[in-house]
């Protein structure tokens, strides 16, 4: 019984009962209100929930501008910036995706770098805008839902956000859970009016546009071979220049290999090596424990999960020289990664953990190796009953930002960090035999890709013949199948990289796209 009723319950007769009568009136009107006040804050923190609360189709219609500013399509001309943008938005989705996760999740910061064109008219050209049309911008998401996410991106990309309000409308009032599996990153068509309205371009026009003058490889080769000619002409004593600095950097410090993280040109890789060079003459010391490692220009300096010691290409002498002094203990995490894989290929049948060198950012050690220790601590809490050979001849790949797992058409298993064990051991058994068939037949496209780019090479007199890291086994051999039957003269001593696109380079080396019309 409450007070109020307690008090309402005794004899009305007398000054006395009726001061009761008010003090018990004043104490239902408090009572009433506290609860009102319970009941407010109940709506406002429901409130607050769903307004944080976007489906994946919310987030797609959301980030329309942003994906129309970074879509790789209209960066054709500038190999560089697309490779860029296609590794972040795949790591983009799959941070939105983690996000949609039932249950609690736990989200890792991601610095994301993204090349954003110019969607406005030229009058209102911001002016930090590159001369060929786009700006770089980074930044680091860190928000633990879908809405907050969106606003990040489009806020750090200065893109507008008018139409967040209908999106933070519509949040409120649904109510309903984020939708599971919904895909990101899909094509949206706009009504024309929204671009006359906003003054921007309509990229579905422009790639129309771009799609309707469909080149041949005959016809841009006769246009483009003179100035990729002349080009290489000029890059000529560069290239030897960046021969033998390699050459001898390698021999004297017994490297196993040089390498550059992104495809830069010779002049900028020639750079690179001159200052390492300045390095080794002034502090030779240093250098002595590169011995046995292969060395990447990147863009930070460390070990990469490889185990390739990675040179910062913005870093000064002074952060190269810090690295080489701490070798010994990037060593030494890389032997605990090393024990972890083995100890995970234990536990998992004979399956092997690898490492796949992605497009854009390299996966530190450091990192790595927490994404082994968690996922070990995670079978070890639940250990699965396999038989210690039942999945030899597989491979597996971690991943932090995936929910569930999947099969690569290649051919290794893609596995969440954070898997159910029972669910994976489920999985990895009904999907081993699959998983192995396609191993196989990568290993076979493999060897036919390299027979093939030597048929080319001395069929078609190429001085080089490479290809980008987004193009597959299998169309690389059907695009140089078709230039050994095509015979095309043009192509003699040319520097080919098979791309999706066509381009000249700054060193006069011609892209060409994989599917090239004849």
């Amino acid at each position: 019984m409450t007070d109020a009723m307690y008090f309402e319950s005794r004899p009305a007769d007398g000054p006395a009962a009726e001061a009761m009568r008010r003090a018990a009136s004043a104490m239902s009107v408090k009572f009433l209100l506290r609860h009102a006040f319970r009941l407010e804050r109940k709506h406002v923190a429901t409130h607050l929930v769903q307004q944080r609360a976007l489906s994946g189709a919310d987030a797609v219609n959301a980030l329309r501008p942003f994906y129309f500013a970074v879509h790789p399509d209209f960066f054709g001309q500038h190999p560089r910036e697309r490779e860029v943008n296609e590794n972040s938005l795949k790591r983009l989705n799959g941070y939105l995706d983690n996000l949609q996760k039932p249950g609690p999740r736990s989200v890792q910061p991601m610095k994301l770098t993204f090349y954003v064109r110019d969607t406005k008219d030229s009058s209102d050209v911001q002016p930090d805008l590159f001369t060929s049309g786009f700006r770089s911008v980074s930044f680091t998401l860190q928000t633990n839902d879908v809405l907050g996410t969106v606003m990040n991106v489009l806020k750090s990309c200065s893109l507008p956000m008018e139409h967040m309000r209908g999106m933070k409308a519509g949040a409120e009032t649904s109510g309903s859970p984020p939708e599971a599996g919904v895909p990101f990153y899909r094509p949206i068509k706009w009504d024309k009016s929204y671009y006359t309205f906003t003054g921007f371009r309509d990229p579905e026009e422009e790639l129309q546009q771009a799609r309707r003058v469909e080149l041949t490889l005959s016809s841009w080769l006769r246009n483009n071979e003179p100035m990729a000619t002349k080009k290489h002409g000029a890059s000529l004593p560069r290239r030897e220049e960046l021969d033998r600095l390699k050459k001898e950097l390698c021999h004297k410090f017994d490297l196993d290999d040089i390498r550059w993280q992104r495809s830069w040109g010779v002049a900028h890789r020639c750079c690179q090596l001159q200052s390492l060079s300045r390095l080794s003459q002034q502090n030779p010391e240093a250098l002595i424990h590169l011995q046995g490692h292969t060395v990447v220009f990147a863009d930070q300096s460390g070990m990469n999960a490889s185990g390739h010691v990675m040179l910062g290409t913005m870093d000064v002498h002074h952060q190269w020289t810090k690295v080489f002094e701490q070798l010994s203990s990037y060593r030494s995490l890389q032997q605990q990664t090393d024990w972890l894989k083995e100890r995970i290929s234990l536990l998992l049948g004979g399956t092997q953990v690898i490492h796949v060198e992605r497009l854009g950012p390299v996966r530190p050690i450091a990192e790595h190796y927490s994404t082994l220790s968690t996922f070990y601590r995670s079978l070890m809490s639940s250990p699965l009953r396999l038989h210690p050979r039942s999945l030899q001849g597989t491979t597996m790949l971690l991943e932090n930002d995936r929910s569930n797992p999947s099969l690569h058409e290649l051919g290794h298993f893609i596995i969440p960090t954070n898997c159910d064990p029972p669910k994976l051991l489920v999985f990895l058994q009904s999907h081993a035999s699959e998983a192995r068939q396609r191993t196989q037949r990568k290993i076979q496209l493999q060897v036919e890709e390299e027979a093939v780019m030597k048929l080319c090479l001395q069929n078609l007199s190429l001085r080089s013949l490479s290809k980008e890291p987004s193009i597959s086994s299998s169309q690389m051999v059907q695009c140089c199948k078709r230039l050994v039957e095509q015979r095309y003269p043009l192509l003699q001593g040319l520097h080919i990289c098979v791309s999706h696109f066509y381009s000249v380079m700054q060193d006069g080396d011609m892209c060409v796209p994989w599917d090239w019309k004849s």
